[in-house]
């Protein structure tokens, strides 16, 4: 069968983009030993880890194996580590995995234009264990959404405090981080991880320490968060409608409010007055 061939030959009435000269023909060689060229050359075999989705197992991975003992005498990589299926129920057909062939892909471009943050999506990923289905929704996106939000809100309150070395408390968080990506990367669990440690008693300090250092893990770009520079515009809007607050003209008050969430703020009261904050 073709999926296990060494070499493809080309066709005959058509130039690939990629073909060679062989002893067996123009063509160009099988997916499978691709995979285990470019690893001898730029990994070294064996190499560490070998990640790939779980439809993978029974065909790709083993073919690679069985070429890499012919090639080299030795099994292309150490550990073999295999990522579920992402799921999603489009139109009311039934759940199915989400598949570039059969037409129910959500790109990052999809995701932008609903106004949400690319980075909603790798938080979203990080809530279910590789090895686990994922279900999909746009739902389940605007929550992720939502929470990171949240967590970025408060990276940005604690930056102000700066980094500083780990209290003894700090550190007990940061092995327990450590041994829960260590334990087959339990990546929900970093995550529940996170929201203790924004509860706890700890300094801002140490907080804003910790995260920075969980984000080289988790990729969330919490050490790309700045304080967004406040325009003069949203300010005396924001300064009228406190006025007719006082005054308790609320029309007034909403349609001030709706004007500044339409220039990307959000105004939220406080017994001190109002405080703005970028959406």
């Amino acid at each position: 069968a073709t999926d296990f061939a060494l070499w493809k030959f080309s066709p005959q009435d058509s130039k690939r983009q990629m073909e060679w000269e062989s002893p067996w023909g123009i063509g160009f060689p099988g997916w499978h030993t691709e995979c285990v060229v470019m690893a001898g050359m730029h990994l070294g075999i064996p190499f560490d880890i070998h990640c790939g989705g779980i439809d993978h197992v029974l065909i790709h991975h083993t073919n690679e194996i069985a070429q890499s003992e012919a090639a080299y005498g030795k099994i292309p990589a150490n550990f073999w580590m295999h990522g579920e299926f992402m799921m999603i129920k489009t139109d009311g057909q039934e759940e199915d995995k989400i598949s570039k062939s059969k037409g129910n892909i959500i790109l990052i471009d999809d995701i932008i234009a609903k106004g949400i943050n690319p980075l909603a999506f790798r938080y979203l990923c990080l809530t279910t264990h590789y090895r686990q289905k994922m279900n999909f929704s746009w739902e389940a996106l605007e929550g992720a959404s939502n929470a990171l939000k949240s967590i970025y809100d408060k990276v940005q309150e604690y930056q102000k405090a700066g980094t500083a070395d780990l209290s003894d408390q700090a550190k007990e968080f940061k092995q327990k981080f450590n041994d829960i990506v260590n334990e087959d990367l339990n990546m929900p669990q970093t995550i529940a991880l996170i929201w203790d440690l924004l509860k706890s008693d700890l300094s801002a300090t140490d907080k804003y320490s910790l995260l920075l250092d969980f984000d080289k893990i988790l990729g969330l770009d919490l050490d790309k968060i700045k304080e967004a520079e406040l325009p003069s515009e949203v300010l005396t809007l924001a300064q009228e409608r406190q006025t007719a607050r006082e005054q308790k003209d609320w029309a007034k008050s909403d349609q001030l409010r709706d004007k500044i969430k339409d220039l990307g703020w959000e105004v939220k009261d406080s017994n001190q007055g109002f405080e703005l904050k970028k959406i």
